[in-house]
């Protein structure tokens, strides 16, 4: 199986379905996922779907989401 680096173009990442939060903007500015066949999570910006994707491995997103759920990063936006 072929290692997808960051960095690369979200068009590129074939026969994936990407997925944004219900509660994103109307305006569409939103973050999407998509999960790649080795099980690593692709994430791009909505406005830009054919810009760059930046792939995260399982384990680093299961941190990031444990941290998201913990409020580690609601200063960020505060």
């Amino acid at each position: 199986m072929q290692q997808t680096v960051n960095g690369v173009s979200a068009n590129t990442l074939q026969n994936v379905t990407w997925i944004k939060s219900r509660r994103s903007a109307i305006e569409g500015n939103c973050v999407e996922l998509a999960v790649l066949p080795d099980r690593s999570v692709a994430v791009r910006n909505s406005r830009e779907p054919d810009g760059p994707a930046l792939i995260y491995t399982r384990a680093e997103m299961i941190a990031f989401l444990d941290g998201a759920r913990e409020g580690e990063f609601d200063a960020l936006v505060s």
